[in-house]
């Protein structure tokens, strides 16, 4: 299985650079970054909630299930 994240779609839909997007979140670039590269192991509710506010969408506008 595969959780994807897509946060490009996101920012692009939005016209949000990662950069804003960090300051309005409040989380670092590298971790922005690693979220953004699928390369974290979890994410906090409360740093997905930040994430959501931010970009006004819904959870499931950011994150998607593939099976492998």
């Amino acid at each position: 299985m595969a959780i994807i994240i897509n946060l490009d779609v996101m920012l692009a839909k939005r016209k949000m650079s990662v950069t804003k997007l960090s300051q309005h979140v409040g989380i670092t670039m590298a971790n922005l970054s690693i979220l953004k590269n699928g390369k974290a192991k979890a994410i906090r509710f409360s740093t997905l909630e930040a994430i959501c506010a931010a970009l006004d969408c819904q959870p499931g506008d950011i994150l998607e299930y593939r099976a492998l």
